[in-house]
């Protein structure tokens, strides 16, 4: 695997704090589903039905993942009416799963192709 320099590296040298908290920024980050679902709102605002039709589980399983990322600040709700939308918490977060696809992405890309 081959990763490009960061050109935006951390200014300073991060404390406990910020590496417990971008630890389980990223173990939220570590599930397919929730993934799946920062992915969809990176296009826009969407309800539940919306998000699990976009990401394929349960809606129970979908609403409990949304609850999760809610609750840890990842996601904001709003009510329209009796249906709740959901929204990125903002660009930060866009960018990470932007980039954890990116890396992805380059990984697969990376593998030999197998005859």
């Amino acid at each position: 695997m081959h990763l490009s320099p960061a050109h935006d590296a951390h200014p300073r040298t991060p404390g406990e704090e910020q590496f417990a908290l971008a630890a389980e920024l990223l173990a939220l980050l570590g599930d397919r589903t929730r993934l799946t679902l920062l992915h969809a709102l990176a296009g826009g605002e969407a309800d539940v039905s919306t998000l699990t039709e976009a990401c394929g589980a349960a809606r129970p399983a979908v609403s409990q993942h949304l609850a999760r990322l809610r609750l840890a600040g990842l996601v904001n709700t709003r009510k329209q009416g009796r249906r709740v939308i959901y929204s990125l918490g903002d660009g930060h977060l866009r960018r990470l799963v932007d980039e954890a696809l990116s890396v992805a992405d380059h990984r697969l890309s990376d593998r030999p192709v197998h005859e």
